[in-house]
């Protein structure tokens, strides 16, 4: 499986990660980073890609500029650049969202291989998965990590904030599916979407984050250091982590031990509030002043420490620390799931916190700590000062949440993960077959297909390298059904029927025109003295000839010595068709499938032929008949190419069935 993760906020990067360097660069890059590695261990993962976008910026790390970076054997990290190369924060990425969408889907163009899922990280990587879906027919997960339907019944109404609703609606509406860490989030949060769909929301606890990265030299930690900032550095701590915004309510966390000599008395205060060095927004600005202000307190001084700057060791060292006697705090006023409180329980440190959102489903799951309404500064304290004076109840949790936080194992995470995936639908919605030796060949063969298309509402088209008259004569010769439309002359006509009959696409035969000049090629292969097939097989975008493979390559060359464009067919071991540069059975077959808002990516193509590869290649199921010519035996096995057993339209039947469109054939055979 080929697994793609999209999130365009924040600092992403492989490991170790400037945590806090912007507002963006929070927990959920620890998420997409940990979810990714795991899903790339999997047996089941042939590759994972987290996409994200290119930027340049002073005070960020020349990483963010690199297109990729390969993480491990199956991780990559692709960036994508649009012509605005600022780093954004997530309120300003709308502005950029089109030229993104527009570059991202060029990129899935470009692979060789289409992922099989898209995982979208918060509603706006949602939105261009949306529209990746619609062109490539590739089914995308969403992941929310923090709705803002909570954050309005907190604040009250905003435009900006209404503008993230709507998008998030569209996003849980949109999606196959949603992936969320607590039943809160699946049984509260996306519930109060209108859209939501409970059988679509699915809880899939994550592990506990990874992020420290071991240093080419020991080197002290701000475990190590805390005597810069403290009088008393062997006191127990209590610790919070969170970004310096106000929704994570550090400042109450402060003000609670500001207002509490008791606590000063037992405990110091350590907040690591992001990295102060690093691009603040004014509300980021705002919270780090507020702390700084009661640092300063003449009470203060010598007992908070509030850190410039810190690392992933630094975070894992002050975890042990803490673990020593001390506290974990989340105070924030509403948190969708809680990373921190996990890291905690893993480092043995008790916990308070907040009873908004998913902490109450963590600390009930682990019993490591403490619930506290986060608008109460005397509840924050009284709960700090509890487990700080409480030694039995101390260890009791510290064991408790060592214990228990072995259900968050981001192995776990990536076997339902990927289970997941594999059940979304991605079922196909059109058939394209090529006629002769693929539906004829075997009368039984015809006369079965003829069956299943009078059972079936797949939409079908023939692409044949035949005209439209030859097509519909050899169709009516074997009893085969006529389809919804022709793709006839090697993909240079689409036959369409209308009110008065079966008509021409006239928008197919003007896109063929663009880089064709059909006289300048026809003189240009005159000195090869190729012998032409009959008048009928010529048309206004193809010109076709008798020979041999040899006769084919002097054609190409001919048109790269005088820089003509067109394709060069070569099939059925003796014909040679030029085609215009668009044309060919892969571009009819993608126009024809625009028609019905589809892509190639929900396209099946079958063939046995030379003049068969380009769809055969390009539609997202392929199936190559057991009677298939040497011509077919470069392509390139991929998912979705189907080499099957049967020959003519058996083989047709044979694929169809094993896309589960058709009754088995045991069962097909025993109703006949």
């Amino acid at each position: 499986m080929f697994i793609l993760h999209l999130a365009l906020g924040g600092c992403l990067k492989s490991p170790p990660v400037h945590y806090g360097i912007t507002a963006d660069t929070g927990g959920h890059i620890a998420y997409i980073l940990d979810a990714a590695a795991a899903q790339a261990d999997n047996i089941d993962t042939d590759q994972v890609s987290i996409v994200t976008r290119l930027f340049e910026d002073e005070g960020l790390a020349p990483d963010h500029a690199v297109t990729s970076e390969r993480v491990s054997p199956r991780l990559t990290i692709d960036r994508i650049a649009t012509a605005d190369r600022r780093y954004l924060e997530k309120d300003a990425l709308a502005q950029d969202m089109p030229a993104f969408t527009e570059a991202f889907c060029a990129h899935l163009a470009r692979l060789p291989r289409l992922p099989d899922v898209i995982h979208a990280h918060f509603s706006d990587a949602a939105a261009v998965a949306a529209e990746a879906r619609r062109r490539f027919a590739i089914p995308f997960v969403y992941t929310p990590h923090a709705l803002g339907i909570d954050k309005r019944t907190q604040q009250g109404s905003c435009p900006a904030l209404d503008a993230r609703i709507a998008a998030e609606e569209r996003a849980i509406a949109q999606a196959d599916a949603i992936i969320v860490s607590t039943r809160d989030e699946a049984d509260r949060q996306v519930r109060a979407y209108a859209s939501s769909m409970p059988a679509h929301t699915h809880c899939i606890p994550p592990g506990v984050p990874s992020r420290v990265a071991a240093p080419a030299e020991p080197a002290p930690t701000l475990a190590d250091r805390l005597d810069q900032w403290l009088d008393v550095s062997a006191r127990p701590i209590i610790l919070a982590i969170a970004r310096p915004v106000a929704k994570k309510n550090l400042i109450g966390l402060a003000r609670a031990y500001a207002a509490s000599p008791a606590l000063q008395a037992v405990a110091n205060l350590v907040i690591l509030a992001g990295q102060h060095d690093g691009p603040a927004s004014p509300e980021e600005r705002g919270v780090l002043d507020a702390l700084r202000v009661v640092a300063a307190q003449p009470a203060m001084r010598g007992r908070f420490a509030l850190p410039p700057t810190h690392d992933g060791r630094d975070v894992a060292a002050l975890y042990d620390r803490a673990a020593k006697g001390g506290v974990f705090v989340n105070p924030a006023f509403h948190e969708p799931f809680g990373l921190t409180l996990i890291e905690a329980a893993a480092a043995g440190v008790p916990v308070v916190a907040t009873q908004a959102g998913g902490p109450r489903e963590i600390v009930a799951a682990l019993c490591h700590g403490l619930l506290i309404d986060p608008r109460d500064d005397d509840a924050i304290a009284d709960a700090c000062l509890t487990l700080l004076t409480d030694a039995g109840r101390h260890a009791r949790m510290s064991d408790a949440g060592r214990r228990g936080v072995l259900r968050y194992d981001w192995g776990r995470y990536a076997e339902e993960s990927l289970a997941l995936y594999a059940r979304l639908p991605r079922a196909p919605a059109l058939l394209a077959s090529d006629i002769d030796h693929t539906l004829t060949g075997c009368p039984a063969g015809a006369h079965a297909f003829a069956q299943w298309r009078r059972d079936s509402d797949l939409p079908f088209v023939v692409a044949t390298g035949r005209s439209f008259a030859m097509a519909r004569m050899i169709l009516s010769q074997w009893g085969l059904p006529e389809p919804d439309a022709f793709i006839t002359d090697v993909g240079t006509r689409i036959m369409l029927k209308g009110q008065r009959g079966w008509h021409e696409c006239p928008v197919y035969a003007a896109r063929l025109n663009d880089g064709w000049d059909r006289k300048a090629v026809a003189a240009a292969l005159k000195p090869l003295r190729l012998r032409p097939q009959p008048r009928d097989t010529a048309g206004p975008h193809k010109l076709s000839f008798f020979g041999t493979a040899d006769d084919a390559e002097r054609v190409r060359a001919a048109l790269a010595e005088r820089d003509l464009a067109a394709k060069v067919v070569y099939s059925h071991g003796r014909l040679i068709d030029v085609l215009a540069p668009l044309g060919g059975k892969a571009a009819a077959v993608a126009a024809y499938a625009r028609r019905l808002d589809l892509s190639l990516g929900a396209c099946v193509a079958a063939g046995d032929s030379g003049n068969d590869v380009d769809m055969l290649e390009a539609c997202g199921h392929a199936i190559v008949v057991g009677n298939a010519s040497d011509e077919l035996a470069g392509l390139v096995a991929r998912d979705g190419l189907m080499r099957v057993k049967g020959h003519h339209a058996h083989g047709v039947l044979e694929g169809l069935e094993r896309l589960s469109l058709t009754q088995p054939l045991m069962a097909r055979a025993s109703a006949a």
